[in-house]
Order: C-alpha cells, then sequence, then structure tokens
C-alpha cells in the first residue's frame, strides 16, 4: 500500500483529467522550456493495472510548489489528510511518509526508482502539466492550445476551462500504454 501510494504521489507530478476527443486541431512537433515557477492545487485519481494483478486505484488531493531550484508536493487523501510530502532541491530529493518513514536520494528519479521501482520522467513533469511537453507530437487546437501530446511512450490528452490561449490545463488524462491512467483536475494555479 505504501508502494502504490507513493507511486500515485509522484505520478500526480504529470497530469489533469479530461475525455476528450479533441477538437479539429492540427499536429505539430513541440520543444518548449518548462516555465521556472508555478503552484498548483489539483485532485488525482490513478489507475494502475499490470499484467496479472489486481487494478489498484488511488485518489486524492496535489499541493505542487514549483520553482527552477525547488519542487515541494503534498499529498493528501480525499478527506485532506497528508499521506506524502515529496521535496528536490538542488542535488538532493527526500520524500516523507504519515507514518514517518522517510527516503532521500540525489535526484526524484532516482528516488521513484529506489522506492517505487519505476522510472518516471521527473524533469519532463513542469512542462507536461502546463500543456509545454517537451520532444514529442502535440495536437493543438484553434486558440493554439495543446489537446493532444504524444511522446516517450506517453500520452496526455488537455482540456481547458477558459476559452483563452494563455489558459492554464484544468483537465489532464495520463496514460502510459494500459497499464496506468491519471486524471488531474486543477483547481488553483498560481
Amino acid at each position: 500500500m505504501i508502494r502504490a501510494g507513493l507511486f500515485a504521489a509522484l505520478l500526480a507530478l504529470a497530469g489533469c483529467a479530461a475525455l476528450p476527443p479533441p477538437p479539429a486541431a492540427t499536429a505539430a512537433t513541440v520543444s518548449v522550456e518548462a516555465p521556472s515557477r508555478f503552484t498548483v492545487e489539483a485532485r488525482f485519481a490513478l489507475k494502475v493495472e499490470k499484467p496479472g494483478e489486481a487494478p489498484q486505484y488511488l485518489s486524492g488531493r496535489l499541493s505542487w510548489e514549483h520553482a527552477a531550484d525547488i519542487d515541494r508536493l503534498l499529498l493528501s487523501n480525499p478527506l485532506g489528510q497528508g499521506v506524502a510530502e515529496l521535496e528536490r532541491r538542488a542535488g538532493a530529493a527526500s520524500l516523507k511518509l504519515a507514518d514517518g518513514t522517510e527516503r532521500q536520494s540525489t535526484t526524484m528519479s532516482s528516488l521513484l526508482v529506489e522506492v517505487l521501482g519505476v522510472s518516471l520522467p521527473v524533469e519532463k513533469l513542469p512542462a507536461w502539466l502546463l500543456a509545454r511537453p517537451v520532444d514529442g507530437e502535440a495536437t493543438r487546437d484553434a486558440l493554439g492550445r495543446v489537446r493532444q501530446w504524444r511522446g516517450d511512450g506517453w500520452q496526455i490528452d488537455y482540456d481547458y476551462d477558459a476559452e483563452m490561449a494563455a489558459a492554464k490545463p484544468a483537465k489532464l488524462v495520463v496514460r502510459q500504454g494500459a497499464e496506468l491512467e491519471l486524471r488531474l483536475r486543477c483547481e488553483s494555479w498560481r
């Protein structure tokens, strides 16, 4: 359960929920740098299906503060109780669980591999969350916003609450094959 909870916590970095199909759009290769600073409050739902195992479902809340030199993520259960806190600073990453368990590593990527046994493109997650994915194929709507992105075995579908070209995503569905689906509903951006 701890392993699944950590998995959910770390995957929550990657995305927000929608069931597109995207509107009429064009495909383009994208390569945009991630923003240097943001804070997002969101709800998440995660489904993990591994061959031969029963599916695992997790949901809760995510509070993520991102800056060039630090990331802080707080994952809470649906009732608002803190479950896990992840932090990244230059040369160090740490994970603290509600039960007092702590883990440290030099990077978030290596911490994920160590704790969960999975490799995630942690360095790309801020750009993914803001619909500025790097090095992949993007489908854009009439306003130029990314509606779907595919690359490196991942697919992200985006939806927006505002009809403005500069709107940040309100919902994302992040998938890796048939094994993982993460839905994120972004409730506030700063």
